[in-house]
């Protein structure tokens, strides 16, 4: 067993931050230590947090953090930030936010950057996960960059996902239209002293109605105000609500499975990218770039050349 295996397991918080570390940097025993993580996963409860920028993710994370730790439960924070396609850094502002909660022994957090990830997550995110629920925690939250047309891989990696909404925050159909509805387990209204929160939680009602569930949940609306630790504990009852229906019914057996089948997807495609990122540096294929420089190839074409040649075809 990897060293750093065994002191995940044996709850040492320097091992659980450099396995991390070794997922991010794609280290050579990243697979060797996930193999070994998996079987000592499962157990914690995972709640995805989206939304878009300035919905008050953080808020609500910390609020969420301060109220477990005094119903004695252990939490992990994963709080994914945007890097700069420019300069390749990510300002990791989550810190500053939840820095009262740092030398509390039972919360961990690590903030990510999304290092050119689409979907909301880091592509560490799904495997940091399996290594907090290894450590043993009891919830583990991760926080999305936020949420767009493409930034719902969140659903796919979560027990529970919440939405995070804000009043006036623009036309709430072209939010839906990013497809929230199909992302939420629950939305939660945040700063909801403002006004517009009731016109906004209509608006959601409505469209409940109207949409089409394969599930038996329907989504709840829950309001917050973050900043007056309003609503925190509703927002959490939601959380065990939506977490016992998914114990008791099918839902969850077919979740499960949904959740093995992407994390497979994910791995493959990760895989072949580097197969093909690599085949791409062949010095032997510069005349062909310069031909596609200088029209005398389409793309099409030469990508259809190198399947052939790579023997990826059908």
């Amino acid at each position: 067993m990897h060293e750093l295996t065994k002191g995940i397991l044996a709850k040492n918080v320097r091992a659980l931050a450099r396995a991390i570390s070794y997922i991010e940097d794609q280290h050579p025993d990243r697979l060797t230590l996930l193999k070994e993580l998996y079987p000592h996963t499962k157990k914690a409860y995972k709640l995805g947090l989206t939304g878009p920028p300035g919905a008050g993710k953080s808020s609500i994370v910390n609020e969420l953090l301060t109220y477990l730790r005094k119903q004695d439960m252990t939490v992990g924070v994963l709080a994914v930030d945007p890097t700069s396609p420019f300069t390749g850094g990510a300002l990791l502002g989550d810190r500053v936010r939840m820095a009262n909660h740092f030398t509390d022994p039972g919360v961990f957090i690590r903030s990510m950057g999304t290092r050119g990830s689409l979907g909301g997550l880091a592509r560490a995110t799904k495997e940091a996960i399996h290594a907090l629920d290894a450590f043993g925690l009891d919830v583990i939250i991760v926080e999305t960059v936020g949420v767009g047309q493409a930034e719902l891989d969140i659903m796919k990696f979560a027990d529970s996902t919440a939405v995070l909404l804000t009043p006036n925050g623009g036309d709430s159909v072209q939010a839906f239209k990013a497809g929230i509805m199909e992302v939420a387990d629950f939305y939660v209204i945040n700063k909801a002293d403002l006004p517009g929160t009731d016109k906004l939680k209509a608006e959601i009602e409505q469209m409940l109605d109207i949409a089409k569930h394969d599930s038996e949940w329907r989504p709840p609306v829950i309001k917050t105000v973050s900043t007056q630790r309003q609503g925190i504990d509703q927002l959490w009852l939601t959380c065990n609500q939506h977490r016992a229906f998914l114990r008791d019914t099918n839902e969850g057996i077919g979740r499960n499975r949904r959740r093995a089948e992407a994390e497979v997807r994910e791995l493959l495609h990760h895989h072949f990218s580097i197969i093909i990122e690599d085949k791409l540096k062949d010095a032997s294929l510069l005349a062909h770039f310069d031909q596609l420089k200088q029209g005398e190839q389409s793309p099409y074409d030469l990508a259809e050349k190198l399947i052939a040649k790579w023997g990826m075809q059908d």
